[in-house]
C-alpha cells in the first residue's frame, strides 16, 4: 500500500472525531498521572477498530509523544526497580501478543472492559497495601502486565495498581508509570510488527491522533501539582468510566 493510500485509510477511518476527542481526554489524564491513555482510550477504541489496530495505534501514538514526557520522569524515576517491571513484562508480551491474533474480537472488548472496571474500582476505593515488593514480586506483576499489554492494550493495570496502592509520593508514582509505560511500548509494538499486525494505515492513524493526544498531554503535565492531584484523579475516574460504559460490546 502507497503512502497517499494509507493515509487515505486513516482519514477515512470510522468514528476518527470520536478517537480524537477521546486521545484529548487521555492525554490530558496522562499528562497529569503519568497513566490512563490505554484505560480511556482502548474501551472507546474497539468500538471503531479491531482490537489489534487499537492496541497498535494507542502504544505507536504513546512513543511518538515520549519527548514530552519520557525525559523528565526518567530523570525522577527509580530506574532499577522499573527496569525490573518492564523486563519481566516485555518478556511476557509475546503471549500476550499470540493469544490477540486467535481471541475472538468480543471475547476482547470484555477483556478490556473487565480489567479497566477492576483497575478502576481499586482505584477509586482507595485500597493500599503496606508491605514492600521487590525481586521476584516486582518480576510477577510486570509478567502480568505484559501479557495483559500484549492482549489489550492495557499495559498499566497491574502497575498502576502496584504503584497507587502503595505508599510512595505522587510524584515518584507518576514518574515510574510513564517510564515503565514507554518500555513497554517497545516491546508490544516489536511483537506486533514480528506478527504482521501492523499496517502502513494503522501507523498513519497513530501519526494523525498523536496530534490531540499531545496537546492534551501538555495541557495535563502543566496542570501537574502534586496538591492537586486529588481533584484532578477524581475527574479521571469519571472519564475513565464514561470510557468503559461506552466500550462495552452490549451497544454494539
Amino acid at each position: 500500500m502507497s503512502t497517499p493510500e494509507a493515509l487515505a485509510g486513516a482519514l477515512s477511518s470510522p468514528g476518527l472525531a470520536w478517537l480524537a476527542a477521546t486521545f484529548i481526554l487521555a492525554g490530558l489524564v496522562r499528562g497529569f498521572t503519568g497513566f490512563g491513555t490505554a484505560l480511556i482510550f482502548m474501551p472507546v477504541g474497539a468500538i471503531f477498530l479491531p482490537v489489534p489496530v487499537a492496541i497498535v495505534i494507542v502504544t505507536v501514538s504513546g512513543m511518538l509523544t515520549w519527548p514530552l514526557i519520557v525525559p523528565r520522569a526518567f530523570r525522577q524515576a527509580d530506574r532499577r526497580e522499573v527496569a525490573v517491571l518492564s523486563g519481566a513484562a516485555i518478556l511476557t508480551a509475546p503471549l500476550g501478543v499470540w493469544l490477540l491474533s486467535w481471541v475472538e474480537r468480543d471475547v476482547l472488548r470484555w477483556l478490556v472492559a473487565v480489567a479497566t472496571t477492576l483497575t478502576l474500582a481499586a482505584l477509586v476505593t482507595g485500597w493500599r497495601y503496606r508491605g514492600q515488593v521487590r525481586g521476584a514480586g516486582l518480576g510477577a506483576i510486570g509478567a502480568v502486565a505484559g501479557v495483559l499489554g500484549g492482549t489489550t492494550g492495557l499495559t498499566g493495570p497491574p502497575v498502576i495498581l502496584f504503584y497507587l496502592a502503595g505508599q510512595l509520593e505522587a510524584a515518584r508514582v507518576r514518574a515510574n508509570t510513564i517510564l515503565f509505560l514507554a518500555l513497554l511500548d517497545l516491546g508490544i509494538v516489536a511483537n506486533l510488527f514480528a506478527r504482521g499486525l501492523v499496517n502502513a494505515t494503522a501507523i498513519w492513524l497513530a501519526v494523525l491522533l498523536a496530534v490531540p493526544y499531545a496537546a492534551g498531554m501538555v495541557v495535563g503535565q502543566g496542570l501537574f501539582r502534586p496538591e492537586r492531584e486529588r481533584a484532578f484523579r477524581g475527574l479521571a475516574y469519571v472519564v475513565i468510566a464514561g470510557a468503559i460504559l461506552t466500550g462495552l460490546p452490549l451497544f454494539g
